[in-house]
Order: C-alpha cells, then sequence, then structure tokens
C-alpha cells in the first residue's frame, strides 16, 4: 500500500483531536473545539495558521467573488475542518472537499467532535 501523504501531520492532528474529544466529549460549540485543538497542536509542535481568509474566484473572472475561512491550514500542507454536529453527511464531505479546491491544498481533515466517539475523514484531492 502507498504510504499516506503528509501521515505524520494527519497522525498528529488525529491524536490531536482525539484527545480533545476525550477530555470535553460532545455538546460543545465549535469553536470551543477550535480553540482546544489549536492548544493541542501546539502541543505536538505543529505550526498552522486559524481561520485564514482565502479568496473564492469563479472561472475566468479576475476579482474573487468571495472569501471563505477554513478552520485550520497545518503545516501549510493540510487543510482541517472542524464540525460539532451529530453525523457527518456528504454535504459536508463536499464542502471540505471545495475548500481544498479553494486553498490549492491537497490533503484535508473533516473532523467531528459533535457524535459520541469522535469521528473523521481524511481527504485527498
Amino acid at each position: 500500500m502507498a504510504e499516506l501523504k503528509y501521515k505524520d501531520i494527519t497522525e498528529k492532528i488525529i491524536g490531536a483531536s482525539f484527545e480533545v474529544h476525550s477530555f470535553l466529549g460532545n455538546g460543545f460549540q465549535e469553536v470551543i473545539y477550535q480553540r482546544a485543538l489549536a492548544w493541542e497542536m501546539s502541543q505536538k509542535g505543529l505550526e498552522f495558521a486559524r481561520e485564514i481568509e482565502q479568496d473564492i474566484f469563479y472561472k475566468d473572472l479576475p476579482e474573487p467573488i468571495g472569501t471563505r475561512r477554513a478552520d485550520f491550514v497545518v503545516e501549510n500542507k493540510v487543510l482541517v475542518e472542524l464540525k460539532a454536529i451529530i453525523q457527518l453527511e456528504d454535504v459536508h464531505l463536499a464542502q471540505a472537499l471545495n475548500y481544498l479546491k479553494a486553498y490549492k491544498l491537497e490533503v484535508g481533515l473533516l473532523i467531528n467532535f459533535g457524535s459520541k466517539s469522535l469521528t473523521f475523514k481524511r481527504l485527498v484531492l
């Protein structure tokens, strides 16, 4: 089996997410998990940017048609989108894949803190 791209980074992020979920459980707002995850990732020595604005372009238009904020971009390589909902649905996957395209990144994690057990999806463009 081929080695997963940025496996070392994604493993640290997932580990940090499990740490947050095991301490907080489910039931909090997304921003609470985002702050806790930022702390855990910094403890693991990961470099990240939080809530960075990204321009969204449409076809050949020279001007962006809007912006979007990803929860995290880690090590300038991995997009991390957080949810705090009962369960992830296809629409959330599609949204995260669109963010990967907009940010011109290949690897992303969609992490949900809202269910009884932490759930996540690894996304690759």
